[in-house]
């Protein structure tokens, strides 16, 4: 009998939110797709924070070029890793659990001077991942399989390379895929619903789901995953 292992495969986002944890939950193995195009001013490098009751975006100055693969992004200039830190302390050090997780927190930014964004981003998601959230979800890299092909033929090849008898896909993903090259495949395609997380005390105007996970993290703690799938 074939032994099921449900596979999701997303790039690499800066101090994502918490739906990317609940995809990570979901599965076995989770691939870093980071051998793809990058793109500006979307979720690799940026992403919000709640200070002073709003969403707050902190952007990672990675460049323009926009003709380089997630994991080709260098970061030159260290500087904003202090500034973004400093954002996170004033927007978060009244929050009930913020001293907790303050100094790992502190460490990833004022720790080392990050070089590569993908290298940068993956260490961020495997520690909230797994000394954060406890979970044991395996982590690999698709540049291990060297899959071939382009767009949907290419994730169907890292799919095959990695074993996977499930994929576990964003929904928004609804709108190029086409269910019949996975079955083909003997891929079984699901889709994550996002739509049923419940709200969290939260230091904003109005709640606001679409933010890092820190802010539930310094918000409520060890509780985080009741608010991420244990209310389901």
């Amino acid at each position: 009998m074939t032994k099921t292992r449900r596979v999701a495969v997303l790039q690499s986002s800066y101090i994502p939110w918490k739906g990317y944890f609940d995809i990570i939950h979901d599965v076995d193995t989770f691939v870093f797709y980071d051998d793809v195009q990058f793109t500006r001013q979307d979720w690799r490098s940026r992403n919000r924070v709640i200070a002073n009751g709003r969403p707050t975006w902190l952007t990672v100055p990675a460049g323009t070029d926009i003709k380089r693969l997630i994991n080709e992004v260098e970061l030159s200039d260290s500087s904003w890793q202090g500034k973004h830190w400093s954002t996170i302390r004033h927007a978060y050090s009244k929050s009930p659990f913020f001293r907790d997780l303050a100094p790992a927190v502190e460490d990833f930014y004022m720790g080392q001077a990050w070089k590569s964004l993908s290298h940068m981003n993956q260490h961020f998601i495997k520690f909230i991942s797994g000394d954060v959230l406890g979970l044991d979800t395996e982590f690999v890299d698709s540049t291990v399989f060297e899959a071939k092909g382009s767009k949907l033929d290419r994730l169907i090849d890292l799919l095959k390379k990695v074993g996977a008898t499930h994929y576990l896909s964003g929904p928004s993903a609804r709108s190029y895929i086409d269910p019949v090259r996975f079955a083909d495949a003997g891929v079984s395609l699901e889709y994550m619903n996002y739509d049923r997380y419940p709200e969290y005390p939260q230091s904003s105007d109005a709640f606001e789901h679409g933010v890092s996970v820190l802010d539930l993290l310094f918000n409520v703690g060890p509780s985080a995953p009741d608010y991420i799938w244990g209310k389901r």
